[in-house]
C-alpha cells in the first residue's frame, strides 16, 4: 500500500527584510535613542512614516481595483475574511489575556487581526499554487486602499478599553495622527499620482529601499521607546512560547476558513487558492508604521506579534503552495492570469510587472519549484506596496 509522505520545500524562506528588522530591534536593546536623541529620531520616525504613506497612495491605482471587482464575490470574501473573520479570532486571542499573554501582547495580536492583507507575497503564492493571479492583484490592492482607513477604525473601535487593551486605549491624538500622517500623505500621493507615479515607476527599485529603510527606523524609535521603558524585562521565554502557539492557532484558523469556506461557496480551484493566500495573510509593511502612529512609545509591544506573525506566514504558505502545486501538476491560470494583470496598464501594471516576474518564474509543478518561489518571497515584505 502506497503512503503519501509529506515533503517540504528545499529552502523555507526566511525574510531577509526579517532579519534587517531583527538586527533593527537588536540594535534599539544595546544602543537606543535616548537622551537628546530620543526627540529628533521620533520626529524623523514620524516624517518617515508620511514618506511611506505617501509612496503608498502614489503606487496604488484606486482605478484598477475598483476594475478588479467584476469578482466582486472573490474579493468580497476576501475582505470579510480580513476584516471580519481575522478581527473576531483576534478578540478571541484578546480574551487569554491575563493568564496565557500578558495584556500587551495580546493587544498586538488583536492589532495584526485588524491589519490589510499583503499584495505582493500573495501573488506570489498564488502564482506558485495555480492561482488566479490577475484576482490575487486586485484583490491586495483593494484590501491595502481599504486598509489605511479601516483598520485606524477598527483599531479605535476595538482597542479602547476592554480585554487585551492598553491603558484607556486609543487617545484622541493618536487618531489626529493618524489623518495627519498616514491618510493625509496617502491622499496626497492618490491626488498626485498621475504626475509622480511614472517617477516612481522608473526609480522603483531605489525607492523600494528607502521606503524599507524608513520602516526600519520607524522599528528601531518604536523600540528604543519599548527598551527605555523596560519592555525586554517584562517579556519571558514562556510568554513568548504562548505568543508563538496563539499565532500558529490564529494563522491555521484562517488557513482552513479560507480554503473550505470558499469551496463551500462554489468558487473554482484557482479562486480558492487566491482566497486561501490574500484572506490569511497580514501585511508588515502597513501594519509597522500603522503601530507607530496609533500606539506611539507602546509600538514595541504590538509590532512584535506582528513581525512574528509575518514570518510564520511566509514559512506555511510556501509550503502550502509547494503542496498544491505538486497535487495539481501543470497549471496555466498563473500565467493567464498574469498577462490579464499585466494588462491592466499604469503605475498599477508596473507594480503587477515586478510582483508577479518572479512569482511567475516559479510557477511549477512539485515542491523543487514551490523552492524558487519560496526564495522569490524571501525578499517580499511588502514593500514596494504596503
Amino acid at each position: 500500500m502506497n503512503r503519501r509522505v509529506l515533503t517540504l520545500p528545499a529552502r523555507l524562506p526566511v525574510d531577509g527584510y526579517v532579519l534587517a528588522l531583527l538586527g533593527t530591534v537588536l540594535l534599539a536593546a544595546v544602543l537606543p535613542a535616548a537622551g537628546r536623541t530620543a526627540t529628533p529620531a521620533e520626529h524623523a520616525a514620524t516624517g518617515a512614516v508620511a514618506f511611506v504613506f505617501f509612496l503608498y497612495g502614489a503606487r496604488l491605482s484606486t482605478a484598477e481595483a475598483l476594475a478588479g471587482m467584476r469578482q466582486w464575490r472573490l474579493h468580497t470574501t476576501v475582505v470579510l475574511c480580513t476584516f471580519v473573520a481575522f478581527p473576531l479570532l483576534g478578540l478571541a486571542a484578546a480574551g487569554l489575556a491575563p493568564w496565557l499573554l500578558t495584556d500587551r501582547l495580546a493587544t498586538g495580536v488583536l492589532f495584526l487581526c485588524l491589519v490589510p492583507s499583503t499584495i505582493q507575497s500573495s501573488i506570489t503564492f498564488t502564482s506558485i499554487a495555480g492561482g488566479n493571479v490577475a484576482a490575487a492583484v486586485c484583490a491586495g490592492s483593494f484590501s491595502s486602499l481599504l486598509g489605511v482607513v479601516l483598520t485606524p477604525l477598527l483599531a479605535a473601535a476595538l482597542l479602547s478599553g476592554g480585554a487585551g487593551a492598553m491603558g484607556d486605549g486609543l487617545s484622541t491624538g493618536a487618531l489626529t495622527g493618524v489623518a495627519l500622517h498616514l491618510l493625509a500623505p496617502f491622499l496626497a500621493g492618490q491626488v498626485l499620482r498621475r504626475r509622480v507615479g511614472p517617477v516612481v515607476s522608473r526609480h522603483r527599485k531605489a525607492l523600494g529601499y528607502a521606503d524599507r529603510g524608513a520602516i526600519l527606523l520607524v522599528v528601531y524609535v518604536a523600540f528604543s521607546a519599548g527598551t527605555r521603558a523596560g519592555v525586554w524585562r517584562q517579556i519571558s521565554p514562556p510568554r513568548l512560547s504562548a505568543l508563538l502557539a496563539v499565532e500558529v492557532v490564529l494563522l491555521a484558523a484562517m488557513l482552513a476558513l479560507t480554503w473550505y469556506g470558499s469551496r463551500w461557496l462554489g468558487f473554482a480551484r484557482a479562486d480558492r487558492i487566491t482566497v486561501l493566500f490574500a484572506g490569511s495573510k497580514k501585511s508588515l509593511a502597513a501594519g509597522l508604521p500603522m503601530a507607530s502612529v496609533l500606539f506611539g512609545a507602546e509600538a514595541s509591544w504590538v509590532v512584535l506579534p506582528l513581525m512574528l506573525f509575518h514570518q510564520l506566514q511566509l514559512v506555511v504558505c510556501a509550503v502550502l503552495a509547494g503542496r498544491l502545486a505538486a497535487r495539481s501538476g501543470p497549471q496555466t491560470p498563473a500565467a493567464t492570469g498574469t498577462d490579464q494583470a499585466a494588462g491592466a496598464g499604469g503605475t498599477g501594471g508596473a507594480l503587477r510587472a515586478g510582483g508577479t516576474a518572479g512569482a511567475t518564474r516559479a510557477t511549477g509543478a512539485g515542491n523543487g519549484h514551490a523552492a524558487g518561489g519560496a526564495a522569490t518571497v524571501a525578499s517580499a515584505t511588502d514593500p514596494p506596496a504596503p
